[in-house]
C-alpha cells in the first residue's frame, strides 16, 4: 500500500493548504477528493491563480453572459465568478473547519492588489469581501506591507479572519505577528469574543533562493579564486529555508511573552507561520525541498497541485523546522562577509516590490482578457 506523505506531515502538527483554485476542481468532485483522501485542510488563491482559471476557460461563459445581460461591469463580473468559486469551496471545505474546531478548512482570497500600499482601501475592501462572501471559514489576504499590516490589525479587532502575505523578511513577520496580536487585544478590549479568529502569515520561499542565487551566479561569473567560489557556491539554495527556521524561532519568542499568554487564556488561536511559494524553481534542487526543511508543529505549507503530488509520493517526513538553527543564523550572517556581500535587507525589499507588481500584472492581464470575452460574448449574444 502506498504510504500517502501528506497524512505523516499533519501527524507532526502541520496543515498541508493547496496553492490552487478553479471552477473545474470545484464542480468535478475533485477538490473534496483531494480533501478526503489526500488530506489537504484548506485552500489559497491569488490573482495570478484567478488569471489561469478564468482565462480561456469556457466553463466560466455562462456565468459572464448572466452579468452582461445584468449590466454589469467588468470588475462586477470578475468578482461575481471568484465569489461564487469561493463561497463553493468554502463550502467543500467547511467539514474540515467544523472538526478541526476552526484551525483548519480555510479558503484565502486576495483584496485586489492595486490597494496594496492604501491603508484606508485594504480595509473597506476586507469588510465588503467578508459581508458579500458570507463564510465563516474565509480568509482575506492582506499584504504584509507597511501600509497592510495597520489594515490587519483594524480587520482582526473586527472579527475578520487574515492570511497576512507577501512575507520575506523575518523583521516583517515579527511585525506581523505583532499586528495580529494587537488586533486582539483591541477586540478584548471591546468585550468581543476572540476564540474564533483564525490568522496565518505567508512567508515566502523559493523567490528568496531564486534572487540570492542570481546575485551568486552574477558573482561567481567574474571570480576566479576558488575559496571564495566555494564560499558563494555555499549559499546557493540555502538562504529561504535558513531564513524561515528564523523567522520560526521568532514565533518560539512570541508565543512565550506575556501580552499572547494573556490573548490565549481568552481562548486566542496561534497565528501560524504559512510557507508560500514552496516550488522549487531550479531543476537543480530537490522538488520537495521546502517541505521536508520545514516540518513543524503550528505551521501551514501551501503547495501547488505539481508539489503535493511530489511530496505524496516522496517527501521524507520528520520535524525538521527546528533543527540546525545555529547553522541557519550562521548562514545568514555570512551574507555580509566580504567575499559574499550580500545585502539581504535590500533583498526582501525588492522582493516586496516585486511580489506586489507579480499579483498585479496577472489581475490587469485578466481584466483586459475578461473584457475581451465580455465584448466577444457581447456580440455573439446580439
Amino acid at each position: 500500500m502506498t504510504v500517502n506523505h501528506l497524512l505523516e506531515i499533519e501527524d507532526l502538527g502541520q496543515s498541508i493548504w493547496m496553492d490552487n483554485l478553479n471552477r473545474d476542481l470545484i464542480e468535478s468532485g475533485e477538490l473534496k477528493r483531494m480533501i478526503e483522501e489526500q488530506g489537504i485542510q484548506g485552500l489559497t488563491s491569488n490573482p495570478a491563480i484567478f488569471e489561469k482559471a478564468i482565462k480561456g476557460n469556457a466553463i466560466y461563459d455562462t456565468d459572464i453572459e448572466k452579468g452582461i445581460k445584468a449590466g454589469k461591469s467588468v470588475l462586477e463580473i470578475y468578482e461575481s465568478l471568484i465569489f461564487d468559486d469561493i463561497r463553493k469551496a468554502c463550502d467543500i471545505f467547511k467539514p474540515v473547519y467544523e472538526q478541526s474546531q476552526g484551525l483548519d478548512g480555510f479558503i484565502s482570497i486576495e483584496v485586489p492588489p492595486n490597494i496594496a500600499l492604501d491603508t484606508e482601501k485594504t480595509i473597506t475592501e476586507a469588510r465588503r469581501y467578508a459581508k458579500t462572501i458570507e463564510r465563516e471559514n474565509l480568509m482575506i489576504k492582506i499584504p504584509g506591507t507597511a501600509e497592510g499590516l495597520p489594515a490587519v490589525k483594524q480587520v482582526i479587532s473586527e472579527g475578520i479572519n487574515v492570511n497576512v502575505t507577501l512575507l520575506f523578511s523575518v523583521d516583517s513577520y515579527i511585525n506581523t505577528a505583532w499586528a495580529y496580536i494587537e488586533g486582539l487585544e483591541a477586540r478584548v478590549t471591546q468585550g468581543q469574543d476572540i476564540s474564533k479568529i483564525a490568522s496565518v502569515a505567508s512567508f515566502f520561499l523559493s523567490r528568496i533562493d531564486s534572487k540570492i542565487d542570481e546575485m551568486i551566479d552574477a558573482k561567481l561569473r567574474n571570480i576566479n579564486n576558488i575559496n571564495v567560489k566555494a564560499k558563494l557556491e555555499a549559499v546557493k539554495g540555502k538562504v529561504a529555508i535558513a531564513n524561515a527556521k528564523i523567522a520560526y524561532q521568532e514565533y518560539l519568542k512570541i508565543i512565550k511573552t506575556d501580552r499572547w499568554q494573556a490573548l490565549a487564556e481568552k481562548g486566542a488561536k496561534v497565528q501560524r507561520l504559512l510557507w508560500a511559494s514552496t516550488s522549487t524553481k531550479n531543476p537543480n534542487y530537490p522538488d520537495v525541498m521546502y517541505v521536508d526543511e520545514l516540518i513543524g508543529p503550528d505551521t501551514v505549507n501551501t503547495l501547488p497541485p505539481s508539489t503535493i503530488e511530489a511530496c505524496i509520493d516522496h517527501c521524507n517526513v520528520a520535524n525538521r523546522v527546528t533543527t540546525n538553527v545555529d547553522n541557519a543564523y550562521r548562514l545568514i550572517e555570512n551574507l555580509n562577509d566580504p567575499d559574499i556581500e550580500i545585502n539581504l535587507e535590500q533583498v526582501m525589499e525588492d522582493l516586496l516590490t516585486d511580489g506586489i507588481d507579480k499579483f498585479i500584472q496577472p489581475f490587469n492581464s485578466l481584466m483586459a482578457s475578461l473584457q475581451d470575452k465580455v465584448e466577444r460574448l457581447a456580440t455573439v449574444a446580439r
